[in-house]
């Protein structure tokens, strides 16, 4: 199994960061990720993420604190 996370604009649109799409080998790697880089990713205008297990959706994320 492979993680990676999709980064979303406000308006939807697929981004693909300059460093290319980082890939996990568990959930928790990934989820570790993207607790410590989701300041740089909303800086960079990422809103959004989703987590994808083999391509298959797991779930969505807003970067904006509630």
């Amino acid at each position: 199994m492979v993680f990676t996370w999709r980064y979303e604009a406000a308006d939807g649109a697929v981004i693909t960061p300059a460093g290319g799409i980082e890939e996990f080998s568990n959930q928790g790697d990934a989820e570790s990720w993207i607790g410590e880089e989701w300041k740089q990713l909303l800086a960079d205008g990422v809103e959004k993420v989703v987590l994808l297990e083999d391509g298959r959706e797991i779930y969505p994320m807003s970067l904006r604190e509630s």
